[in-house]
């Protein structure tokens, strides 16, 4: 068991791969990964189970495990024998109603085999989950990283098989706070939510910054602000009346201050007559 177990350690990295049976939460069938669950001490259990009020199944699988079953399936659709046939479409079938891999009847057994207190590992769709039991209750520890910055959800209750769970904190109780970290009510929340906004905004100015002509790529915010104010105020400028603006300043080149309209007189010199 030992030189086994120093075998498949390496492989706690990348997962384990085990094959239940399904008469006993705590059936499975042998392998050199099994064994360092022996070696350690710790419960291994599952809750694929066929109900014992279905004799058509509990016939139909019998004492195989979950590959063993699988190749009986495939051997039987391909058998000549009808009743072959039929014992394999049951199987398959059964398959197919638990691809939980929970069943009622196994959720019962789960519960009464595990001990009050005792940690141990649960096995279910090829995942490894921290299992222990509380007041005759079942919870599997919350290693999700979706829940990273949930510190009230620990725990997560194993009550069904339709996934219908419920959150805990570390002393079982029932956490209220989802979606609620620290100082989400009043306040710029916790440190982690406010890097997650930061992060957000610069996405946003980054994607805005691509949509934006060329000629403004580079502009820090406060030149990008200063540049639309400028173009807002020239193009007030332009639709202005006339007689609003300010007359120019007197100087050389300046109008006299005559009427508008009235024509300033010159000299006429006498190349300037014409002869009849």
């Amino acid at each position: 068991n030992v030189d086994d177990a120093m075998t498949v350690l390496p492989k706690l990295a990348t997962g384990l791969d085990v094959n239940v049976r399904f008469t006993g939460v705590s059936d499975f069938e042998y392998t050199p990964e099994c064994s360092v669950f022996d070696l350690l001490g710790i419960p291994l259990y599952h809750g694929w189970l066929v109900d014992p009020q279905s004799p058509e199944a509990v016939s139909a699988v019998g004492k195989l495990s979950y590959n063993q079953l699988v190749e009986k399936i495939i051997t039987c659709k391909h058998s000549s024998d009808t009743n072959l046939v039929t014992e394999g479409l049951i199987a398959e079938q059964f398959l197919e109603n638990t691809a939980a891999q929970l069943t009622y009847h196994g959720l019962c057994e789960l519960t009464a085999a595990a001990k009050e207190g005792e940690l141990s590992v649960f096995f279910r769709n090829n995942h490894f989950s921290t299992m222990t039991k509380h007041k005759s209750h079942l919870y599997l520890l919350v290693t999700d990283q979706g829940f990273l910055q949930e510190e009230q959800v620990v725990w997560e209750s194993l009550h069904n098989v339709d996934g219908d769970s419920c959150f805990c904190d570390s002393d079982f109780h029932l956490s209220h706070s989802l979606g609620k970290g620290p100082g989400a009510e009043g306040g710029s929340g916790s440190p982690e939510k406010q890097l997650q906004v930061d992060q957000d905004y610069l996405i946003a100015l980054s994607l805005q910054q691509q949509q934006q002509p060329q000629g403004t790529l580079g502009l820090s915010d406060l030149e990008l602000a200063q540049q639309l104010q400028q173009e807002e105020y020239e193009q007030q400028q332009a639709v202005q009346p006339v007689q609003t603006r300010a007359p120019p300043p007197q100087g050389r080149g300046a109008t006299s201050g005559r009427p508008a309209g009235e024509r300033r007189l010159r000299p006429k010199h006498e190349s300037d007559c014409v002869l009849l």
